[in-house]
């Protein structure tokens, strides 16, 4: 019998389900390739150590940019290693696989997506939006003609979604997320420490110390990385107020979108949105005090997902188990 699977395949991390077997595989999208023959070298947490560190003839690297495949070639043979890894493919039988995109990917780009699991190995492939994903995976009822709203900040794109009757009603998908506040760190120590680190020592900041908001405050933190002026190895002391600063206009945005869907909602879904509240997924929930600064600047509760990193494979996966869900959500591309 066919395996049949669940893929997030995210800017930041991938995740595979299978069915009846749950979550078995959560891995850096990172990879890294020979430069001169493109041969995969390393996939996931090996290839991950290795960004910043490669000798002149690797390249480690996330072959996805802001949920958006960059380099089709690379990221089919990172997905079929992970295939491989996982013991989902072999010569005589070949996955149903199904995969989200991002709600606001183009028609060209969702082909992408599909165009490339085929190529990883697949025999068939169905894509499910990923707001609508994590939805389900959190537990929310999304079938019902009750107004529900998730916030999925992941590393490439946070989607912000009002569902109701199976299907979303107001929607947006912004390219700012866990990345792009990495990205506002490094930009921070660079312009006022005078001090330059890579995005890994950026990301461990922002895990250590990162604040959004400032009843979250955790201290400070030393930093190590190269000053800009000499050249030389150096330090700096960083604060979680810090944090905020350099994550502020990234924060703002992220609460732009989420009141443009709010008032893009239709008024009856709105009274059941602020009786029911936001619900908070993906990896960037974790950042501290994230949930009060949406909560403070929407006026509405937010609500954390019980496991924020796993919610858009965890409704794939009851997708999967469900045959029914499979035939109202799912339409497959064979091969």
């Amino acid at each position: 019998m066919p395996k049949v699977l669940g893929v997030d395949l995210g800017t930041a991390n991938t995740f595979i389900y299978m069915k009846s077997k749950g979550i078995i595989l959560r891995s850096p999208t990172v990879v890294s390739v020979d430069k001169e023959t493109r041969d995969v070298v390393a996939v996931g947490r090996t290839a991950k150590r290795m960004l910043g560190k490669t000798p002149e003839g690797i390249q480690a690297f996330r072959p996805l940019k802001n949920g958006v495949i960059a380099d089709f070639d690379v990221t089919a043979k990172m997905i079929r290693s992970f295939f491989e890894l996982t013991d989902s493919i072999s010569f005589f039988s070949r996955p149903a696989v199904i995969v989200c995109a991002p709600y606001g990917v183009t028609e060209v780009e969702k082909r992408a997506v599909e165009d490339v699991i085929f190529e990883a190995g697949a025999r068939s492939v169905a894509l499910i939006e990923e707001p609508l994903a994590a939805a389900i995976g959190t537990g929310l009822r999304v079938g019902g003609p009750r107004g529900t709203m998730i916030v999925d900040i992941g590393g490439g794109t946070t989607e912000v979604a009002v569902m109701s009757l199976g299907g979303v009603v107001a929607s947006r998908s912004i390219r700012i997320a866990g990345d792009a506040l990495d990205e506002a760190i490094v930009s921070y120590l660079r312009s006022e420490k005078s001090l330059l680190i890579g995005d890994i020592t950026a990301e461990q900041i922002k895990m250590r110390i990162g604040s959004a908001h400032i009843t979250s405050d955790m201290g400070v933190h030393e930093v190590f990385g190269r000053e800009l002026r000499t050249g030389h190895a150096s330090s700096a002391n960083i604060t979680s107020a810090d944090t905020r600063e350099a994550m502020r206009d990234a924060l703002e945005q992220i609460i732009y979108a989420i009141k443009t869907t709010l008032e893009d909602t239709p008024p009856e879904l709105s009274s059941d949105i602020y009786d029911r509240g936001i619900t908070l997924t993906g990896g960037g929930a974790y950042l501290r005090g994230i949930d009060t600064l949406i909560s403070q600047k929407t006026g509405i509760k937010v609500n954390m997902a019980k496991r924020p990193f796993d919610s858009v494979c965890l409704g794939i996966g009851k997708v999967i188990e469900s045959e029914k869900m499979m035939g109202d959500i799912l339409k497959y591309r064979g091969k």
